[in-house]
């Protein structure tokens, strides 16, 4: 039998041992460490992915940003909306939208320095949104309205006006003789800074049809580049059970019948300036206005 104090003496590791232990415990902290990354990573993507479908609801992208699209002409099951537009012998019960690309559009740059402290500008009227409140553009400059505009901006605009029309009439198979522009139609700024008045809070889901009243067809052209000029700003259409998206790209169209099939809004913006154009047609010719014209 071993003396007393024998069975009570402490081992002695050898420090070779504890040498591969410790790089063991080292190797093993690494993998659960790595492990650990990998799991946050995932999961991080995923709620990523269900904040954006359960906030924004974007399910499918449309038109990625990315591409350069000539024509994408999508089905939508049509509403009871245009039932009171059959005298004027139009189709419109056929919803549908379509992504076009016009990259040959660039506006001038006064455009966007008249915007660089607005948000609207509507060249018909003449409205410029200054803070909480319009002012009339063309009263204002009175005269000088010649220094600010020129006939060649004016041609700009109305032939990019004509080719949208000739293009939505075309898409739906009616004469773009039976279209009328309407308003209002008007260049827009967006960014990131905090809405003044509710005229502002572009983000809340909205039929055009109900806002404005008059809009058969709306067309957007979008002048800056979605990721590159700013986040976030996309175009979403809100669909029973899978909501889809149009990613802005600068000469991008894209247009839809104006009723309750099309439903949507616009995310807001997070960083940089989102600019647009929207332009309005009407089947009624009671509703329909001119060109504007410099005078």
């Amino acid at each position: 039998q071993a003396p007393q104090s024998e069975k009570h003496s402490p081992k002695v590791i050898p420090n070779h041992c504890s040498a591969k232990h410790y790089i063991r415990l080292l190797v093993y902290t690494g993998i659960y460490l790595f492990a650990f990354l990998v799991s946050s990573a995932v999961l991080v993507s995923l709620l990523s992915w269900s904040y954006l479908v359960s906030e924004d609801g974007v399910a499918e992208v449309l038109a990625h940003y990315s591409e350069s699209l000539q024509d994408r002409f999508i089905e939508v099951p049509c509403s009871e909306d245009y039932d009171s537009h059959k005298r004027f012998e139009v189709l419109l019960c056929h919803s549908r939208l379509l992504f076009h690309a016009y990259q040959f559009v660039f506006f001038p740059p006064f455009y966007f320095c008249l915007l660089s402290q607005a948000s609207i500008l509507d060249l018909h009227s003449g409205a410029l949104s200054v803070g909480k409140h319009f002012v009339n553009l063309y009263r204002y400059f009175g005269d000088k309205i010649q220094e600010v505009f020129t006939e060649e901006d004016f041609q700009l605009y109305r032939d990019v006006r004509r080719r949208i029309q000739q293009t939505i009439a075309q898409a739906f198979g009616i004469s773009s003789s039976s279209m009328y522009l309407t308003k209002p139609t008007f260049f827009s700024r967006i960014n990131s800074t905090e809405a003044k008045t509710t005229h502002d809070e572009y983000w809340h889901p909205h039929i055009d049809k109900v806002t404005y009243g008059s809009f058969d067809y709306t067309s957007l052209l979008y002048l800056s580049d979605y990721t590159e000029d700013f986040g976030g700003g996309r175009f979403v259409f809100m669909d029973v059970g899978a909501n889809r998206t149009v990613e802005p790209r600068a000469g991008r169209v894209s247009f839809f019948t104006s009723g309750s099939e099309n439903l949507h809004r616009v995310e807001k913006v997070r960083w940089g300036t989102r600019y647009a154009i929207t332009i309005s047609f009407t089947c009624n010719p009671d509703h329909g206005i001119e060109d504007p014209v410099l005078t």
